[in-house]
């Protein structure tokens, strides 16, 4: 990778640490932009024959752009990732614009490749059932199945992200009628949370050995540490692998099945939206096309073809 200047090195860590800190933007989020943008200053420093500073950013022109996309897809990157890319690089852009007063107007009308996006897959309102039922199966002890059975309830009872899930404190260990959840970039949303979830912490709660102070985390490993993702994610894989369930019945599936479920039912998208805790309408929107999909797939079933 060709290197760039000091200058736009330091822009870029600036920039960083303003999406992190200003924004809210996840760890992940921050880690894959600053990588993309990285990349499409070093493809300039190479394409334009040398090192240049952050105003020369704006500056840049359609051409370039062209020849860096073309670049990337050479190189195997999808349409969709390139997609992310460009946003990365607009993002960056726009931020150096601001601070320079230049004119950003070429990078930011560019268009980002089309590429169809990937459906949500849900699992079926029995197939999530059977996974909270089956995933206590596979514990050592009485508390870790209660603990394993209470986060996958909440995934799908409420519609959480497992981040959001481990993130509640012993101060959540008596769920109130209705919960609060600071989601991505900080976005906070109310949550109604239903019997079952409740009943699922609580009984959690009473047989878990640790002290769950009001600031410390609700979930505890096996140890009394804060609760790893990647092993309701490990037991989850034994529970589906064991019900026959595809490898798409993931923690998040619970959390696409929460909302496809609620559609099924005839929930709004705007009410669902506000429930996800999406920025976008466009994002929610998908699970429209999960639905008519597997309604369609119900009548194809029902009315075979001659």
């Amino acid at each position: 990778m060709t290197a760039f200047s000091p200058q736009l090195r330091d822009a870029l860590q600036t920039w960083g640490e303003q999406l992190s800190g200003v924004h809210g933007r996840a760890a992940n989020t921050v880690k894959a932009y600053t990588t993309d943008v990285a990349g499409f200053l070093s493809f300039l420093a190479q394409h334009r024959g040398g090192t240049e500073g952050l105003a020369s950013i704006t500056t840049l022109s359609q051409t370039d752009l062209r020849a860096w996309m073309a670049h990337e897809r050479a190189r195997g990157v999808s349409a969709r990732s390139l997609a992310r890319g460009l946003s990365a690089v607009k993002n960056f852009t726009a931020w150096a614009a601001d601070r320079s007063g230049a004119d950003a107007t070429t990078v930011l009308s560019a268009r980002a490749p089309k590429y169809k996006r990937k459906l949500p897959r849900p699992l079926s309102e029995d197939a999530a059932q059977q996974m909270i039922d089956t995933v206590a199966d596979y514990a050592s002890e009485d508390w870790i199945a209660a603990r394993d059975q209470a986060v996958v309830t909440l995934l799908y009872g409420c519609g959480l992200r497992i981040s959001e899930a481990l993130g509640l404190t012993g101060a959540a260990q008596n769920l109130p009628e209705v919960l609060r959840i600071t989601g991505k970039g900080g976005k906070t949303r109310m949550v109604p949370v239903v019997p079952v979830a409740k009943q699922a912490v609580a009984e959690y709660a009473h047989l878990c050995p640790y002290d769950l102070t009001d600031d410390a985390p609700l979930f505890r490993g096996l140890r009394g540490g804060p609760l790893n993702a990647r092993l309701i994610a490990l037991v989850m894989e034994k529970a589906r692998i064991s019900l026959g369930l595809p490898s798409t019945a993931t923690p998040h599936a619970m959390r696409h099945s929460f909302a496809t479920h609620l559609l099924s039912a005839g929930g709004d998208l705007r009410s669902i939206q506000e429930l996800l805790g999406h920025a976008s309408l466009s994002t929610t929107q998908a699970y429209t096309a999960v639905d008519a999909a597997r309604l369609m797939e119900v009548y194809e079933k029902s009315h075979p073809r001659a």
